[in-house]
């Protein structure tokens, strides 16, 4: 007779096994028992604690400057130059009928630009905006994917602008602009003292005499005359005689004629861009898993099958 082994992989303590001794010859395998019915799932566990939010991302950049405040009044011009040197005074001629007045001669040179004053010291920067509100957190995705992270709150408004600061001293002088229309002429600065006379010139040739008239007969002499009679014409001029030595040079400096009006003011520059927004703040820890939910009750054990030679083995449990 064969052998047979039985192996009992686990038993309730206190529980009793009994062989029957009549084992007669092992029959074949019994076919297996339908399986019993799945036991029903047990509850999903609680969700885990929601993660610890994110800490705030840094502030985004400062936004640009506001506008630059109005700029200071120009500086006071710088003094003119001195006038240059008078020519020499040629030498004085016979004086001849007064001629139409020259053209007023060209402007002179305008003197050095006066020092830069030092540029202003920069008004203090406004105070920045209050941090927008944290965007809702995301609903908590399946156990332990992270939830998406919420959008990110609206940037705050811009906070005011703050006081400008106090005018600083005179940024360094812009472009000249376009030069004003010359002033009126100023008055003509007193005449420098005539330079010695030159050397009298040659004396040109003298003119033809014109033919003597016929002398008339004498009048009676009337009574003098108190209104001087015209003049009679003035003869030829002789040819220029060389020009005399130079003059000394006048010591007297003409007054300046009025400054010409300040060019206006270019336009101001565009405003520069907003500073990039700062990095998104780190995502927060991932909550814990919920408890493994109750495992369900285990569904009833199949029939066993019809054996020809089953071994008779009763199981006595506790309270059957």
């Amino acid at each position: 007779m064969t052998d047979t082994v039985i192996v009992v992989e686990n038993i309730t303590p206190q529980v009793g096994v009994t062989f029957s001794s009549d084992q007669g010859p092992q029959g074949g395998q019994g076919t297996t028992g339908p399986t019993g019915p799945t036991g029903a799932t047990g509850a999903t566990g609680s969700t885990g604690a929601t993660g610890s939010t994110g800490s705030t991302g840094t502030t985004g950049a400062t936004g640009s400057t506001g506008a630059t405040g109005d700029t200071g009044p120009t500086g006071s011009t710088g003094a003119t130059g001195s006038t240059g040197a008078t020519g020499a005074t040629g030498s004085t001629g016979s004086t001849g009928a007064t001629g139409p007045t020259g053209a007023t001669g060209s402007q002179g040179s305008t003197g050095p630009t006066g020092a830069t004053g030092a540029t202003g010291s920069q008004g203090a920067t406004g105070a920045t905006g209050s941090t927008g509100p944290t965007g809702a957190t995301g609903a908590t995705g399946s156990t332990g994917a992270t939830g998406s992270t919420g959008s990110t709150g609206a940037t705050g408004s811009t906070g005011a602008t703050g006081a400008t600061g106090s005018t600083g001293a005179t940024g360094a002088t812009g472009d000249t602009g376009p030069t004003g229309p010359t002033g009126a002429t100023g008055t003509t600065g007193a005449t420098g003292a005539t330079g010695s006379t030159g050397a009298t010139g040659i004396t040109g040739p003298t003119g033809p005499t014109g033919a003597t008239g016929d002398t008339g007969a004498t009048g009676a002499t009337g009574a003098t005359s108190t209104v001087a009679g015209p003049t009679g014409p003035t003869g030829a001029t002789g040819a220029t005689g060389a020009t005399g030595a130079t003059g000394a040079a006048s010591t007297v400096t003409g007054p300046t004629g009025p400054t010409g009006p300040t060019g206006a003011t270019g336009d101001t520059g565009a405003t520069g861009a907003n500073g990039a927004t700062g990095p998104t703040g780190p995502t927060g820890a991932t909550g814990t898993n919920g408890a493994t939910g109750a495992t369900g009750p285990t569904g009833p054990t199949g029939a066993t099958g019809a054996g020809a030679d089953a071994i008779p083995v009763s199981l006595l449990l506790g309270g059957m």
